[in-house]
């Protein structure tokens, strides 16, 4: 386990996890080993990825929160350019911290990544005027399996950095800003609910 170090059940949450990689610099720039699956396993995580997936954002954009319904996916996720915040909820009927958020910020520059477990509602803040985020899931995307959670719901709670504005009792963007920018959310984003209301119509069971 020498190229990475993990910081398990960070937030006391159980699974999730921040790995640092080690990082070999010099006065040429840089070398680091982003995934290495025999250091995973020495670390306790035993997950075989089968997808990469990478989008561009602007800031302000926020993204999520999202969860896959029947096909729950692990995620590791990290940032290649810029700065995004990172917010993961407990969606686990039987966790101790069912509900329960933790956020970190995911830059170019820390280089640490998240890895998120099955069963967990996800989404990220950008906080730098551009940002590519990276992220490897461990089951194949799958149509129409998409479920959400409103990125502001009271009763999740997530303080989203140096965002400012009133909640009015849905997830829209109107209103708010991050350091006087509009967030931008898609028109999907904008218009999930909150954990209460969701999860009277969506079975626990799919996503644990």
């Amino acid at each position: 386990m020498g190229q990475i170090t993990v910081e398990k059940n960070v937030g006391g949450i159980q699974g999730l996890c921040v790995i640092t990689p080690a990082v070999h610099g010099d006065s040429r720039g840089y070398f680091m080993e982003t995934y290495s699956r025999r250091d995973m396993e020495e670390a306790g995580i035993d997950i075989v990825f089968v997808q990469d997936n990478q989008s561009m954002s602007t800031k302000g954009v926020l993204r999520g929160l999202h969860f896959q319904k029947q096909y729950p996916q692990t995620k590791l996720v990290r940032v290649i350019k810029g700065a995004v915040f990172d917010a993961a909820v407990d969606l686990r009927r039987d966790s101790d911290t069912y509900g329960k958020w933790h956020g970190i910020e995911l830059t170019e520059e820390n280089r640490k990544q998240l890895l998120i477990p099955k069963g967990f509602a996800h989404g990220f803040l950008v906080l730098s005027d551009t940002a590519e985020f990276c992220y490897k899931c461990d089951d194949f995307y799958h149509p129409n399996d998409e479920g959400g959670l409103a990125w502001n719901d009271p009763k999740i709670g997530i303080v989203w950095p140096k965002v400012e504005g009133t909640y009015k009792g849905t997830a829209s963007a109107e209103g708010y800003r991050l350091d006087g920018v509009e967030l931008k959310l898609s028109d999907k984003d904008q218009g999930w609910l909150g954990m209460e209301d969701t999860f009277k119509f969506i079975d626990l069971v799919s996503i644990i």
